[in-house]
């Protein structure tokens, strides 16, 4: 599998695939915010075969996928940066009836596999949705990025821990980055000292 996992130049703040040479894209460059995610690494471009896969994983109750899946994200050299030592490993939650209905949450099955392969710290309840928003590929991008405002907080029995970490968010797939903002901006309210982001894919941009 890890032969449709080629790494390309990315983006340091939104992952998306950017000309070699190159560190942003230009609308990161232009944005006058800076980034609540200091650092955004993809291991794949949302596409074959990764697409199948991830709904696979995803929507049909497979979660043995994460170990095929996490793959890539270890192999990505920049994501050897962030799995450092003393970096925290934080799930994106989803909601409540989602977990139910599916039974796992992917991004802590993607967790699960970094933590053992990699020796880092992860907690899976760190975050939890406040929220219950629907599904971020049923919206448009404006709609995405309005549908989880506030959506999540981090969980108080957490907080001690989480002031003054350095936590790598983990997701499968980045689209507009709302809802890793979102829950980037959870942890910031609670005093995280750095946050980054680790996924697996990357949708094409608009």
């Amino acid at each position: 599998m890890l032969r449709f996992a080629q790494q390309v130049p990315r983006c340091q703040v939104c992952a998306c695939p950017v000309p070699t040479g190159l560190g942003f894209c230009g609308r990161c460059l232009a944005s006058a915010q800076p980034p609540l995610i200091r650092r955004c690494v993809a291991a794949v471009d949302y596409g074959y075969p990764w697409d199948a896969l991830i709904a696979r994983f995803k929507f049909r109750g497979e979660p043995g996928w994460a170990a095929v899946l996490a793959e890539p994200m270890l192999e990505q050299a920049l994501a050897h940066d962030l799995l450092h030592a003393n970096v925290l490993l934080v799930p994106i939650p989803v909601t409540s009836n989602r977990l139910a209905e599916r039974g796992y949450n992917q991004a802590w099955e993607l967790t699960k596999v970094l933590r053992r392969r990699t020796g880092r710290a992860a907690l899976a309840d760190a975050l939890v949705r406040v929220i219950h928003a629907p599904d971020q590929h049923q919206l448009s991008k404006a709609q995405r990025l309005n549908n989880l405002r506030g959506a999540f907080a981090a969980h108080p029995d957490h907080v001690p821990r989480l002031a003054g970490a350095h936590v790598v968010l983990v997701d499968d797939v980045r689209t507009t980055g709302a809802t890793l903002n979102s829950a980037a901006l959870a942890l910031q309210q609670v005093g995280v000292a750095d946050i980054a982001a680790l996924v697996l894919a990357r949708t094409p941009s608009d």
